[in-house]
């Protein structure tokens, strides 16, 4: 089932789930929608006929697996005119005995891990600012980029995801969407490992205002370059925490 334009951020985080463990993907796609931010704590879910179709499972495996995030006080189910199923928290962490472990918890390592990111987010920011933006999606961008902005120490993770999500989200291919969200939960999990340095956030905020720029003026290779430079800074600073 596919989102209309409108509704496209909303349903970019999920994907159909494999036949033989709908249940556990299920439960696994909802968790990874929440901790990536798609859906993030106040937000209701998109409404479970239409999600159902997007995960390709039953209704009533999908209220399963909303039971199961509800008994963990991650989500609430609420009824009347503005019901649905609403986010309240963020999952908690799993320990991880710091940066290091963090690393050694990668699939591939840290190396596989960094290649992987570089690639599908520099590509991103590349196929979204070749493409003709509906004005939906040029919103959508500039949006997260002023959330981004605006977001201070506490909220800044999330803010940022969100920003790196919208631009794989307008690059026009949801199979890149699908990879750069998964190379953001990678990184996230080094990245929380860390602390938050605050006197980086402004010029974290002047690269992405460099990317969103290049992507909403049409101008591919400019916006790779600004990816490149913004996602190896990042690189910097953690192998720095690892020396």
């Amino acid at each position: 089932m596919a989102a209309s334009n409108g509704r496209a951020g909303e349903f970019a985080a999920f994907r159909p789930v494999r036949a033989g463990n709908a249940f556990e993907e299920t439960v696994e796609q909802l968790l990874r929608a929440v901790k990536l931010g798609a859906v993030p704590p106040g937000h209701r879910l998109p409404p479970e006929r239409e999600l159902a179709g997007v995960l390709n499972v039953s209704r009533d495996t999908l209220r399963e697996a909303i039971r199961v995030l509800a008994a963990e006080g991650i989500v609430e189910s609420r009824r009347g005119r503005s019901g649905g199923t609403y986010v309240l928290k963020m999952p908690e962490p799993a320990a991880t005995g710091g940066l290091r472990g963090a690393v050694d918890g990668l699939p591939g390592g840290l190396e596989d891990t960094l290649v992987f990111r570089r690639a599908v987010e520099t590509g991103a920011a590349e196929a979204a600012a070749g493409r003709a933006l509906e004005p939906a999606e040029r919103k959508l961008l500039t949006e997260r980029l002023a959330a981004a902005a605006e977001a201070g120490v506490p909220d800044y993770r999330l803010a940022d995801t969100r920003f790196h999500l919208a631009v794989a989200e307008v690059s026009g291919s949801g199979a890149l969407a699908t990879a750069v969200g998964e190379a953001r939960l990678r990184i996230n999990a080094l990245l929380d490992a860390i602390p938050m340095l605050e006197v980086n956030l402004k010029h974290t905020a002047a690269q992405h205002e460099r990317i969103a720029a290049a992507i909403l003026g049409g101008d591919p290779e400019t916006a790779r370059r600004a990816m490149a430079e913004h996602l190896e800074g990042t690189e910097v600073l953690l192998r720095g925490f690892l020396d």
